[in-house]
């Protein structure tokens, strides 16, 4: 049986939380508050995602990954729950007893610590888990920001490789940043 995290996380002022349904519609509003924000880092930062149906689309793929143990898609909110500050996920894509973390924060909610700290504790959660032994963060090259967060957590730089372009914004180099 592949460990699990738990569905709720909290810490350092934000709560990391599994979504449900009631979410989907506070969730496609943050994505198009801050679709500008995104699109020149993430890959399905278009239209489409900014639809109550697609958001749908996508909780329903994300509880597919809860089952099979595969990912595991967070809400990033405010200690209150009340607002949506961006999302974050963990996700069994980068081999055996290994889980990378992604996440992205709203653009009203950026510059304020709140992707350092959903990251860190994201970061708990993956290291106890009991069938993982290696935690890392990508990121293109040319996304600074980004960036940024896995170095404040300690994290080192692992290496840089070559990538697929398949956002606006990326030069095809990714970082690798793992924790020690």
């Amino acid at each position: 049986m592949t460990a699990r995290p738990p569905e709720r996380l909290e810490g350092e002022g934000v709560v990391l939380r599994r979504p449900t349904g009631a979410d989907d519609a506070p969730l496609a509003a943050a994505i198009a508050a801050s679709l500008d924000h995104l699109r020149p880092w993430m890959a399905w930062a278009d239209d489409r995602a900014t639809t109550i149906e697609q958001r749908a689309e996508h909780r329903a793929r994300t509880d597919e990954g809860w089952s099979r143990g595969s990912d595991f898609a967070y809400l990033i909110l405010d200690p209150a729950e009340a607002t949506v500050l961006g999302a974050a996920g963990l996700h069994r894509r980068i081999g055996p007893r290994a889980i990378e973390i992604g996440y992205w924060v709203h653009v009203d909610h950026g510059r304020r610590g709140v992707a350092t700290a959903a990251a860190r504790v994201a970061t708990e959660a993956a290291v106890a888990l009991e069938d993982v032994d290696r935690v890392e963060i990508h990121c293109d090259e040319a996304n600074v920001r980004s960036a940024a967060v896995p170095r404040r957590l300690g994290y080192r730089l692992d290496r840089i490789e070559d990538d697929e372009v398949t956002a606006p914004g990326e030069i095809g180099r990714s970082m690798v940043w793992v924790i020690p």
